[in-house]
Parts: structure tokens; C-alpha cells; sequence
């Protein structure tokens, strides 16, 4: 296995000289939005159903804009040159002396750069239930060394007043391992957050060891695929676009099971020593681009667990629900893995428009598709569009929604569910769910951002199962039966970035939020209006 690592990694290295060392950037960065906008606008063309970015990836699509730059209006010229000003940094051997944004230490050589900046935060929420404080500082780094090897890391410790992103709240918002029940008072509860990854990069290509949190389907409000939610994992990144109509991604994750493997329990001075069972997950993703502005993405994975790294679940181009049944057969899930599919079509095709539909399917028999009784109709549907700049100028819209059948991202062994430290990681509302989101917006000048959005969540009851010959019993579930859970929420939302990652931000949110109230924190729960602010810097 080393000397097969060592061979790949000297092929590499004889391949391109170009500067392509890979940073990886926050999801939440803004300019996120920007080259989304610019896709609209058919100033570049992008392939959004996979992130975060590189840091290297974004400051090329700002220099394809920057070729373009008398095309835009004002307020998109100003954020062009906001945003330049920190991703210049990426092409300094190209670009010379420019106007940088301002960084707590920068340092650039031929041979080396490094950037450190702090991160700070604070968010303060009231309503008829209760307050809530969440605060967060850390630091971030991150470099290159050479022009092939790229690396990053951020430390962020937060403290909050109250816990409302446990696993079982449904909200889009990131969890943590959360220490529960901290300070004098019993009441606190913090946890930190730790990313980072190293890459070796070259022309047409990368190779990381990363811990973060990806992102796969396009959407605008809690992918499908892969949404984030849960706390961050460890995994390889492997990444080729050997031509512009053709790419591949892949991963290879250590997932958290949380799961006592009781074989591994042993005492230690009279105390047992608790060891979590091995929990890994594969996944790859095939995008091709028939037309300009036009992505077919097509992928699967599999999460597997209690028997090791399996070395064949690390070949990017296999469908793994085949190599599944080859080792484990294909006769009692008892037996086998937790095995997916997945697919996200994106159109920019029409100027100002973005169509997007993404699929995940868990199970599905197409044979007993449209048969009430025995189907197994597990997936997850995502559609959606969203129009910037039309008819207004500085506006968007967004509207999407969003599916869930019964059992969708369950799995009757609990160390193969598709979660991890038991977060999903497909979308926030899990299993039988539907979801309508609408939002508008207003970008009259540059970093301010004014919205008005719309959520109307819905949650059926969760399917109880039993296992017959081995496997659960989900043929013939029907949707939603009976609303479990409700949420409808008028939001009102003010964001301004001052200086680059520094924002200061503000919401007032009108919500009725019934039902089952495990999935509900108290704060959060009836009919409540909302009221929230903070300020920070740094992701």
C-alpha cells in the first residue's frame, strides 16, 4: 500500500508546473454567493453541486470576471474589487503588487505564503421564550508551499447560553460534540471546532487529507447528498478535471458512529475503557457537461463499519452497491453495508435563471415503483431555481422544495446509518419530510444584503420497522400520513460585510413552530417572534 501511494505521488509530481496549491474556503464565505451571481449573469461557468471551493478555484473564476469587468454594474464592480483583494493573494506570481485586504500577518515568497487571522464572533437572540448568547474566537491559517502543496487549518471554541442544534432539532444550522452542562451554573454548554487539511495539487487535479465538512447537491437552503449539518469528519479528497466537459469527485471519510464496540471495552485501573466501533463512508460523484451551463452529476456511496478500512472502497470509480454484495452478499442487510445513489442536474442555460434538481436514493425497485404495496420508494427530491437580476436589477429569488419518503436515510444497523456522531448527513429534515422555501432578496451596494424569506417544514411520523428474514420492513410506506411536526417561518434578514470576512448581521424572524417537540428546542418552540443580531470575524 506505501509503495503505491509513493508511485502515485511522484506521477504527480511530474506532471505541470503551474501554480495550483489548494486552500479550501468556507462554505459561509460570501463570495460564494458572488460567483453564483456571475454564473447567472453567464460571466463564468460553474459547477456548484459540489463544495467548499479552493481558495485557488475562486481566485480564477474572479480573474475570468475581471476580464468582463465593464460589463457589470456598479455594486458588482465593487464586489469585485472587495473580493480581489484577498484572492489576489492566490495569483501574486501573475499579479504583482496589489491592493490587499488587510490580514493580522501575511507573508509571500517564492517559495512560501501564509496568512493568519484571527476569529471572533457574538450573537445575542430574544424572544417570548427566552434569550440565547452564542459566542466564538479562534484562528485561522493557512498557505502554500512551493506551487503544489497547499494546507490550512482553524481552530474555533464556542460557547452558547443554550443547545439548539442537538441531532434531533431540525434546523440547517451546524452541530457540535457539544460538552453539555458546563460552568458554575450547569447551564452552559461549548464545544470547539477544529478543521484543516493538506493537499498536493497539480494542473488537472488534487489529493487532500482534510477534516471539514462538504457539501454535495445544489441547493439554497440544506442540500440533500451531503449537507453539512453534522460536525465536521476526517477524510481523503481526491479530485481530477482532466477536461473541461469531464470531473471527478471522491472522498473517503471516517465517520463518528457513536457506538460502543463492546468486543474493544477492556478496564484500565478499575475503569472501562470505551472504544466507539469504526464507522468509514465512500462516495464518489461523475459530473460531465454536455453544454455550456449545463452539469450531469451521477454518484454513489456506501457507509460501512465494525470490520476495518476496506482498501477497495478507496478505488474513486466503483459502484459500490455491487462491491457490497460481492464480500457480504445481497440476501439480508444484517449482513451487507448502507449503500446510496445519488444524481443533481444544473442549468444556467438562460440567462439570470438557475435550474437545479438533485436526487438521493436510498432504495428503489423499479419494478414495484408504482405498485402502492410494495414499493420501496426511498429518496429524497430536491427542486429548485433561483433568478438574480431580473426584472430588477440587485434583486434575486429563490424557490425550492424539497421531499423526504419514509426511511429515507435510515438503516435498521445502527453503526451503518447514514449519519455521523448522530447528525444526518442528507437534509436537516430526515426521513419523511417535505419542505417549501422561498426567498427574496436586495443587493443595492456593495457587502449589504437585505432578504425576506419563507420556510413552511413539514414531518411526518417516523417509520417504526420490524425485520423480517433479515431485513426491515419498508415496502409500501405511504408519505406523511399525519403531520407530526410543523414549522412556518417568516424571516426578515440585514447582513453587511465591512471589511473582508467581517460582518455585522441581524434577523427578525415570525415563526409557529408545532408538533412533536423533541425536534424543537424549547427556545424555539409555539409562536414566537425572534429577534437576532452579532457581529464577527472569520469563519
Amino acid at each position: 500500500m506505501k509503495r503505491i501511494l509513493i508511485f502515485c505521488l511522484l506521477f504527480f509530481m511530474g506532471w505541470s508546473v503551474l501554480k495550483s496549491q489548494v486552500v479550501l474556503q468556507p462554505i459561509t464565505s460570501s463570495v460564494y454567493e458572488f460567483l453564483d451571481e456571475m454564473a447567472q449573469e453567464k460571466k463564468i461557468e460553474l459547477n456548484s453541486a459540489v463544495k467548499p471551493y479552493s481558495r485557488m478555484f475562486i481566485a480564477k473564476k474572479l480573474e475570468e470576471i475581471n476580464e468582463q469587468k465593464t460589463d457589470l454594474n456598479k455594486r458588482q464592480q465593487k464586489e469585485l474589487v472587495f473580493y480581489l483583494k484577498d484572492f489576489n493573494k492566490e495569483l501574486i506570481g501573475t499579479k504583482g503588487e496589489f491592493e490587499k485586504r488587510k490580514d493580522l500577518f501575511y507573508y509571500n515568497d517564492s517559495l512560501f505564503t501564509l496568512t493568519v487571522n484571527p476569529i471572533l464572533g457574538f450573537k445575542y437572540a430574544t424572544n417570548e421564550n427566552g434569550a440565547y448568547t452564542h459566542r466564538w474566537n479562534g484562528g485561522e491559517l493557512y498557505g502554500n508551499i512551493g506551487t503544489h502543496f497547499g494546507f490550512y487549518a482553524s481552530l474555533r471554541d464556542n460557547g452558547i447560553s443554550d443547545i439548539l442544534t442537538a441531532p434531533e432539532h431540525l434546523t440547517t444550522t451546524q452541530g457540535g460534540n457539544f460538552k453539555y452542562n458546563q460552568g458554575q451554573t450547569g447551564q452552559r454548554s461549548d464545544y470547539s471546532e477544529m478543521l484543516g487539511g493538506v493537499f498536493y495539487s497539480w494542473k488537472w487535479g488534487r489529493l487532500g487529507i482534510v477534516k471539514d465538512n462538504h457539501n454535495w447537491g445544489d441547493n439554497y437552503h440544506g442540500a440533500n447528498i451531503f449537507s453539512g449539518k453534522n460536525p465536521s469528519v476526517g477524510y481523503i479528497d481526491f479530485n481530477i478535471k482532466p477536461t473541461s466537459w469531464f470531473e471527478l469527485n471522491y472522498i473517503h471519510s471516517w465517520l463518528v458512529s457513536e457506538i460502543l464496540d463492546s468486543n474493544r471495552i477492556f478496564l484500565v485501573n478499575n475503569q472501562k475503557r470505551e472504544v466507539y466501533t469504526n464507522k468509514n463512508l465512500a462516495a464518489n460523484l461523475f459530473t460531465i457537461k454536455p453544454f455550456k451551463n449545463f452539469f450531469i452529476s451521477l454518484g454513489n456511496s456506501v457507509v460501512y463499519a465494525d470490520d476495518g478500512v476496506k482498501p477497495f472502497y478507496f478505488i474513486p470509480f466503483m459502484f459500490y452497491k455491487s462491491v457490497d454484495h460481492t464480500f457480504n452478499g445481497a440476501g439480508s442487510n444484517a449482513v451487507g453495508q448502507n449503500s446510496q445513489m445519488f444524481f443533481n442536474i444544473s442549468s444556467r442555460q438562460i440567462k439570470h435563471l438557475h435550474l437545479y434538481t438533485t436526487v438521493f436514493l436510498d432504495e428503489i425497485s423499479i419494478g414495484n415503483m408504482w405498485d402502492k404495496n410494495n414499493h420501496t420508494n426511498l429518496f429524497s427530491a430536491k427542486l429548485g431555481m433561483k433568478i438574480n437580476n431580473f426584472p430588477i436589477r440587485n434583486t434575486y429569488l429563490i424557490a425550492e422544495y424539497t421531499r423526504t419518503n419514509p426511511w429515507t436515510y435510515r438503516h435498521q444497523i445502527e453503526s451503518t446509518t447514514y449519519a455521523s456522531n448522530q447528525y444526518t448527513l442528507g437534509h436537516y429534515l430526515g426521513e419523511n419530510a417535505q419542505e417549501i422555501y422561498l426567498e427574496a432578496g436586495l443587493k443595492v451596494i456593495r457587502g449589504l444584503k437585505l432578504a425576506l424569506a419563507y420556510t413552511h417544514a413539514q414531518k411526518g411520523d417516523a417509520h417504526v420497522f420490524e425485520i423480517v428474514q433479515g431485513n426491515s420492513n419498508v415496502t409500501g410506506l405511504n408519505f406523511m400520513e399525519r403531520v407530526d411536526w410543523e414549522n412556518q417561518t417568516i424571516e426578515a434578514i440585514a447582513s453587511y460585510e465591512v471589511i473582508n470576512d467581517g460582518y455585522i448581521f441581524a434577523r427578525a424572524a415570525l415563526s409557529n413552530i408545532k408538533g412533536n417537540e423533541f425536534y424543537t428546542p424549547e427556545l424555539m418552540r409555539g409562536k414566537t417572534t425572534t429577534i437576532t443580531a452579532g457581529i464577527n470575524f472569520g469563519f
